[in-house]
Order: C-alpha cells, then sequence, then structure tokens
C-alpha cells in the first residue's frame, strides 16, 4: 500500500490545486461565484416572501427583478449624467489641448525632450493606424462577454435561489451524521455574513454618494453626480477602489478646465469623507461582518486580482469571510481562523434591528 501523504503535504498540495483550478476556471466560475453571492443577499428577503405564501419560484423571480431594476435605474443614472459630458465635448478638447501643450513644454524644459521627440515617441507606441481598430474590436468583444457574464450571473443567481433547500439537502447527504448539525451552522452563518457584508456595502455606497455629490457640487464641479456615483461605486474595491474614483475625478476636472483650487478641492474632500466612511460609517453601517485583519485581507485582494481581476476583488473581502467561518468551525482549521482573522470584537451594524 502506498503511504498516506503527510497533512502538512495534503494541505499545501490542496492549495496549489485549488489556486489552479480557479485561474484556468475563471470563465465558468467567476459568474457562479458573483451569482453565489448575490443569491446570498436574496435568501432573506426570499424566504419572508414565501412565509406570506408566495411560491418559490415567483419569490426567485421578484428578488431577480429587484436586482435589475436596481441595475437599470443607476444606468439610467450614469447616462442622464454622460450627456452632460456629450455637451462638453468640445471645451474638453480644447482643454486637454491646453493641457498636452503644458506638459510638453514642461518635459521639454526639465528634460530636454523638444516636441518633436516626444511626437515620435507617442507613434512609435501608437505603432501606425492598425491599433485603432484593434483596440475597437477588442472593446466590441469584451462587450459582448461582460453581456454574456451578465446574463449568466442572473440566471444563476435565479437557479441558486430556487434550488438552495436542494443545494443545502445535497450537502446534508455527503456529511456524516455526527456533523450535520455543525453543517447547517456554517452554511447559515456564511450566508448571513456575505449577505450582511454586502447589504451593509451597499447602504454606504448610497451615503457615499449623497456626500460627494454635495462636496464635489460645492465647489462647482461639473456632473458633480456623475464623479460621485463612480467614487460610491468603486468601494466594491477596497483600498484601491477609493483612490481609483479620486483619480478619476481628478482628470475630469483637469479635462473640464478646472483650476488648482478645485483639484485640491477635490483632494480635501476626498479626505473628509474617507475619515467619515473609516470611523462614521464602516462601524455604525457595515460593522465588523467578515473581521480579517489589514494583513490578510490586501493579500486576499491581491491574489484575488491575480487570478480573476477586478470580479476577484469584489469577491474577495465576502469570500475571505466565509473562509474564515469554516475555519472557525472546524477543529484542526482553527488556527487558520485565528491567523486571518482580526482582535476587534465584532459589532452589530446599525441598521440591524435589536432582538
Amino acid at each position: 500500500m502506498i503511504k498516506a501523504l503527510p497533512k502538512e503535504l495534503q494541505v499545501a498540495l490542496t492549495i496549489v490545486l485549488t489556486v489552479i483550478i480557479l485561474y484556468y476556471g475563471k470563465e465558468v466560475l467567476a459568474p457562479m461565484a458573483i451569482a453565489g453571492i448575490l443569491a446570498m443577499l436574496f435568501v432573506a428577503p426570499s424566504a419572508w416572501l414565501e412565509k406570506k405564501g408566495c411560491p418559490r419560484w415567483a419569490s426567485a423571480l421578484i428578488s431577480i427583478a429587484i436586482l435589475l431594476t436596481c441595475l437599470t435605474g443607476l444606468g439610467f443614472l450614469l447616462s442622464w449624467q454622460l450627456q452632460g459630458f456629450a455637451e462638453q465635448v468640445d471645451s474638453m478638447k480644447k482643454n486637454l489641448t491646453e493641457t498636452v501643450s503644458n506638459l510638453q513644454e514642461w518635459i521639454r524644459d526639465r528634460l530636454g525632450i523638444d516636441q518633436e521627440r516626444q511626437k515620435a515617441i507617442a507613434e512609435e507606441q501608437v505603432k501606425s493606424g492598425g491599433a485603432t481598430t484593434g483596440m475597437a474590436q477588442q472593446f466590441a468583444s469584451g462587450f459582448f462577454s461582460l453581456f454574456i457574464d451578465f446574463i449568466l450571473v442572473m440566471v444563476y443567481t435565479y437557479l441558486l435561489l430556487f434550488y438552495r433547500s436542494r443545494l443545502k439537502n445535497f450537502l446534508l447527504r455527503v456529511t456524516p451524521n455526527n456533523l450535520q448539525g455543525r453543517t447547517i451552522e456554517i452554511v447559515d452563518s456564511a450566508s448571513q455574513v456575505a449577505a450582511g457584508y454586502m447589504a451593509g456595502l451597499a447602504k454606504m455606497i448610497v451615503v457615499l454618494w449623497v456626500l460627494y455629490g454635495f462636496g464635489f457640487t460645492s465647489i462647482g464641479v461639473e456632473n458633480a453626480l456623475f464623479f460621485a456615483v463612480i467614487c460610491g461605486l468603486l468601494e466594491l474595491i477596497p483600498f484601491i477602489g477609493n483612490l481609483t474614483g479620486t483619480a478619476i475625478t481628478i482628470l475630469g476636472v483637469t479635462a473640464q478646465g478646472g483650476d488648482t483650487n478645485m483639484i485640491l478641492g477635490v483632494v480635501a474632500i476626498y479626505a473628509c469623507v474617507q475619515f467619515v466612511q473609516t470611523y462614521l460609517l464602516e462601524p455604525l453601517i457595515v460593522g465588523n461582518e467578515v473581521n480579517i485583519n489589514p494583513l490578510f485581507t490586501i493579500f486576499s485582494l491581491v491574489v484575488a486580482e491575480a487570478l480573476w481581476g477586478i470580479p476577484g476583488m469584489v469577491l474577495a473581502i465576502p469570500v475571505i469571510g466565509i473562509v474564515k467561518i469554516i475555519c472557525d468551525r472546524v477543529p484542526h482549521l482553527k488556527p487558520f481562523a485565528y491567523l486571518i482573522g482580526s482582535d476587534k470584537k465584532a459589532k452589530k451594524s446599525f441598521w440591524k434591528s435589536k432582538k
């Protein structure tokens, strides 16, 4: 007989095999993972509707309708704001031309590279006109792929809500009788944590829209609501999203001809909103739903981005929270739960009803 592998080697091989499957199975697994998190978010509303006599197929369909309504409203809001950009195209082109000209002069004065040489370097990067056609084809292909993934996510979310009892019973059938109680506890806790985190995050994003919108409007930023919505939505990606949103706003203000005072105003608003978010919004609205220490929060974001890109970064925090719940309830995995966890005591969200 072949001698069993040491436990440490089994763990290492399992991790390596999991990473390989996640990396090469991205196209198949990413839509299912996103749908799983969304389904967890709508489990409680669906269960409430079913208690009121609504059949399961209808409760799942209503949940999908609510989700699509929210996404459609957000799309109309962004398109409405983008109309303002369309009216400012000529003005923005002029401002960008002036900005590029000033940048070229700065490069010439500081680095000694004249404008002709700068133009030649830029043309070498573009490699004649074929790049434009390639970019257009790539954009069309990416948009079509995104549309297909969106449809898959909606379908998966509906089916996961509809068949959630069957999935739960499957887990019980493959679990020994003496561990079924723990399995139910893990499933319920993981669902509650993922749903609580995503619901709290959605509420916080709405509050951030108001704060950013009021702040950008007060300093005279054009299309302030558009930039506020972008900054809020990018909060889906922890740490990196808020910096990206602020950078986009600064670039937009620069293209619109904003002066230095307006740019400094954007930075000041970003700093104030981040202070309010960190010390007020997150403790009161989101709470410590996942309770992961900063080291593994950042590490999970980096790994998720390397495996699945932006979808991975959005899913990283709720997934690592679910992993911690599993580790907390499996005796030989508790050291890993301690490693990735935080010493902070979990706080209930301000929005949760007190029993």
